[in-house]
């Protein structure tokens, strides 16, 4: 029922792309590792980059596991379900790196998501995946769920911070410089955004 794909385009990236929600798997390289599993959603933040790269937007949040995970091994799965139309999951294995606000290609990398205010979403990295293996499975058990809207909490919340004080939110979170596991996770201090 599966069908492994070479690159993400046409039909695929058309499938990838309708989607508001997908979801985040990694893992840490030790065997009794806390296993981080993550919900995506904010419209505007995903992108395709080419055939085999995608890239979203990391915003501010309780805990920094992907990165921490992806700075220790950079494994990562992506993972699109279709809750409207016909039923599909895509699946995305591939290699992750968090692109840092002091990054040289940060400013560019950034220009590839116009449709989202990330200034009001404290944004703290941009997550590049390079796609190693690329399928789709039937998705026949996941049910029917209607998409209304995203939420506004997140940017009502994150929008009154600017630099410093989103850098003092994130120094003062348990599991933000470090990973639950004590992995390196985001780089304190914050750098600035680009302008």
């Amino acid at each position: 029922m599966g069908k492994t794909y070479e690159r993400i385009d046409g039909r695929l990236r058309t499938f990838i792309e309708e989607q508001p929600i997908f979801f985040t798997a990694t893992s840490p390289l030790a065997a009794d590792g806390t296993i981080n599993l993550s919900p995506k959603g904010v419209t505007g933040s995903f992108a395709i980059l080419d055939k085999l790269t995608v890239a979203y937007l990391d915003f501010a949040g309780s805990n920094a596991e992907t990165i921490a995970h992806l700075r220790e091994n950079s494994r990562i799965t992506l993972m699109w379900c279709a809750f409207q139309g016909p039923p599909n999951i895509v699946r995305v294995h591939g290699r992750g790196e968090p692109v840092f606000r002091d990054d040289p290609r940060f400013p560019e990398l950034l220009a590839r998501f116009p449709g989202v205010d990330f200034t009001a979403h404290g944004l703290r990295a941009i997550i590049v995946v390079t796609a190693e293996l690329v399928r789709d499975t039937c998705g026949y058990a996941v049910p029917f769920m209607s998409y209304d809207e995203d939420r506004d909490l997140h940017a009502k919340r994150f929008a009154r911070e600017d630099d410093a004080s989103l850098d003092a939110y994130f120094s003062k979170k348990e599991d933000i410089a470090t990973s639950i596991d004590g992995l390196p996770g985001l780089p304190l201090p914050l750098p600035p955004t680009p302008a």
